[in-house]
């Protein structure tokens, strides 16, 4: 009996030394495991290939290199958009002049496919270079426009810019100059609708800086005018300063909300990325709001951009291109009295559609914008993945390296390493349990 005890007892020591070494064994290998998972970057101990474990080195070393890029890119994306609203724009801009200062057109051309065929024709007969007309002159007087706000910045103090900052003080000081400045680049204006939308084929090419001549001689006869029925300066400074202001001012809120709306957009994105928004998407969103407000200040003002046209060409004897067949040419000869005058006898004769003669034009021009813009985020989305050495899929994939990469200069790939790792070493732990 007694030996059957002893042997019972060692047994169960046995039985207990055992349990109590798998025990020892199991937490040495958790504590391996999480070690191993811990310095799994250091220690190169990856379950993937050598060659994509040097391709995440060499992404993470060109972290710097990439934030220089994308600075350059975003610089040129800004630059295309900028060429695109200055030049590549004009040719729908004379179009689009020519429809609405001839108020005895047949063809509203209220959508883009009308004006086809007419400009198959003009091409045809003109050349190429026919709806370039008057481009030199809108860039001077863009400039005029430019240095005439910095001369009254420098002179009175005022504000060239605001910003959610600016005090209602220098809000309104700023709106002062915006009207000064437009008033006096009225006459200048109105010179160069003229070269616009006239024929070349039925005027004498204007030189480069005839625009200077015209609109200081339009802006010196203050009250009376030079020939026949145009109207004097000071009746079209007054509509045209009132229309500018405003515009600029509606351009300017929808501008500052389509942003931030965008920009909130970016940021909502970006933080489920756990990330930061990204100098390229917040340029694009600058861009895109530009070109909304842009939009949607073009359309809402339209009809009075027609009568303040038609107002400004009066008198001028100039000899359009007729735009319902794209052969013929034909003279303007309006008698308006006002801009009340023009508005009533625009709507009388011509019906309310008269207003909107060549918004199909307005339309081509900013289809062409956009494909513009798009095509250019494309190639530099291309020459972004090329040249920044952007790792294989299967890597972007398991380091969740699309969310890191919309950080800025100052952020490094380690906070998502750290949070793949944490996940790695859960998992490890309910495996090993």
């Amino acid at each position: 009996m007694g030996r059957y005890l002893v042997q019972v007892c060692s047994k169960a020591r046995t039985v207990r030394r055992s349990d109590a070494k798998k025990k020892t064994d199991n937490i040495n290998a958790d504590q391996d495991a999480t070690t191993k998972i811990r310095y799994i970057n250091s220690e190169l101990e990856l379950t993937l290939p050598l060659k994509e474990q040097k391709d995440l080195d060499k992404y993470m070393n060109n972290q710097e290199d990439d934030t220089s890029l994308r600075k350059y890119l975003v610089f040129g994306v800004q630059w295309i958009s900028l060429v695109t609203e200055n030049l590549l724009s004009h040719p729908f801009i004379v179009l689009r002049r020519q429809c609405q200062v001839y108020n005895a057109s047949k063809r509203f051309h209220l959508h883009p496919f009308t004006l086809l065929p007419s400009i198959v024709h003009l091409h045809r007969r003109q050349g190429l270079t026919t709806l370039w007309k008057g481009l030199g002159s809108c860039l001077l007087v863009r400039g005029l426009s430019l240095a005439v706000d910095d001369a009254i910045s420098k002179l009175t103090s005022w504000p060239k810019d605001v910003n959610s900052q600016t005090t209602l003080k220098r809000f309104g000081q700023h709106v002062l100059l915006k009207c000064i400045s437009i008033g006096l680049v009225v006459p200048f204006h109105a010179a160069s609708l003229v070269e616009t939308v006239q024929s070349d084929i039925a005027s004498e090419k204007p030189g480069l800086f005839d625009v200077f001549r015209e609109g200081s001689l339009r802006l010196f006869f203050w009250s009376y005018p030079q020939r026949g029925r145009m109207l004097p300066a000071w009746a079209l400074i007054g509509p045209s300063a009132s229309l500018g202001v405003t515009k600029y001012l509606f351009n300017l809120v929808i501008r500052g909300v389509a942003s931030r709306i965008m920009l909130r957009r970016q940021s909502l994105v970006q933080e489920n990325c756990d990330s930061h928004a990204d100098t390229l998407e917040q340029r694009n969103s600058e861009i895109y709001g530009n070109l909304i407000a842009t939009l949607t200040t073009e359309l809402i003002f339209f009809p009075f951009e027609t009568i303040l046209h038609r107002l400004q060409l009066q008198g001028t004897r100039t000899i359009i291109d007729n735009l319902d067949n794209g052969y013929a040419v034909v003279p303007i000869l309006t008698n308006y009295q006002g801009a009340v005058d023009c508005y009533r006898t625009t709507i009388i004769s011509e019906g309310f559609a008269g207003l909107y003669k060549g918004f199909g034009a307005m339309i081509l021009q900013f289809s062409v914008h956009i494909a513009v813009i798009k095509m250019a985020q494309w190639i530099v989305t291309k020459i972004t993945e090329v040249i920044s050495n952007r790792p294989p899929p299967c890597i972007v994939q398991y380091y969740n390296l699309d969310c890191v990469a919309g950080k800025s200069s100052s952020t490094t790939i380690s906070s998502s390493i750290s949070s793949t790792e944490l996940d790695m070493h859960s998992v490890g732990q309910n495996s090993l349990k």
